[in-house]
């Protein structure tokens, strides 16, 4: 069974505690949201369900349906610029089950929202349940809810198992991505701040898991090569930055928003305290964190009829 491991889920920023919470927060910035838009102005008094139905009713206003999913993706991520950052959204008490936290993201639920809304808007199945099917597609591996293990926990996993369920395409190598070779081991060896890892099988699980990581090449577009690799990305591409922190794949995700051409960053910062987009485009703010040695990215695919 294919699994990846976190109590502050190494998917995303911000999620850890002590040394490498420190280091994601120095790693965020805080971007600047320059676009006035018609955001959920009150989320904290919906509930999710509320949220969805809105969201719905607003893409069918702008007509997005009819238009290609990436720039859905980026039309939703970019409507809920402002939102608060919310860390450990889905460590709740119980069974794994799915969360569903539409009044604040971190970075890796705040795509995982974005897009499967978006999926839900162009294939026309827009109804809480379908979107609830959705969101547990691409949150778990083979889109099934089998224990705690079974969420993709990992971005590097996040990214292959989308691939395989033809969710999104990894396009980091077209690109221009080079291979990289990485011990992913982070959260066993941090496993006493994951309440989770106590159970051995679970263990397990994770550094088998984490042991398969480490054993293919993985792939980045280095911060070198982004300025030019940059210009072939397009509205709601999906963005991991690779970072240099022993033991962890990606520090943190967002997607592509292109304004005038340029493609900037849309992204969930702990550090920002809300969603914001960068200042500055893509490279300029991977380039700008010591930490980051490049980016994998993913443009979203079509759904299926």
């Amino acid at each position: 069974m294919k699994i990846i491991p976190a109590h502050e889920d190494p998917r995303c920023f911000g999620r850890v505690r002590a040394s490498r919470r420190d280091f994601l927060l120095r790693a965020g910035g805080a971007g600047l949201a320059l676009l006035s838009l018609p955001h959920w102005k009150h989320l904290a008094e919906d509930d999710d369900e509320a949220i969805v139905r809105r969201v719905f009713s607003w893409a069918k206003e702008r007509g997005l349906a009819s238009q290609p999913v990436g720039e859905i993706v980026g039309a939703i991520g970019e409507s809920f610029i402002g939102t608060p950052y919310v860390a450990h959204s889905l460590e709740t008490e119980g069974a794994e089950h799915l969360v569903v936290n539409l009044r604040g993201f971190d970075c890796l639920t705040f795509v995982e929202n974005s897009l499967a809304l978006a999926r839900c808007v162009r294939s026309g199945t827009t109804t809480f349940a379908q979107f609830r099917t959705q969101l547990t597609h691409i949150r778990y591996s083979s889109g099934i809810i089998n224990g705690y293990p079974s969420r993709l926990h990992y971005f590097t996993d996040w990214m292959a198992d989308n691939a395989r369920k033809k969710v999104i395409r990894d396009i980091t190598v077209e690109a221009g991505g080079t291979e990289y070779r990485k011990v992913i081991n982070f959260m066993s060896a941090h496993r006493a701040s994951y309440r989770q890892l106590v159970d051995g099988a679970t263990l397990k699980n994770i550094e088998e898991a984490e042991t398969r990581l480490s054993s293919g090449p993985l792939y980045r577009v280095t911060g070198e090569r982004l300025p030019a690799s940059q210009r072939m990305l397009q509205s709601g591409d999906i963005i991991g930055t690779v970072t240099s922190m022993e033991g962890m794949d990606i520090a943190h995700t967002g997607m592509v928003l292109l304004t005038g051409g340029t493609p900037r960053l849309l992204h969930a910062p702990s550090s920002g305290a809300n969603v914001v987009l960068s200042a500055g485009d893509l490279a300029s703010y991977v380039q700008g964190i010591r930490s980051n040695t490049g980016v994998v990215m993913a443009r979203p695919l079509e759904p299926a009829a």
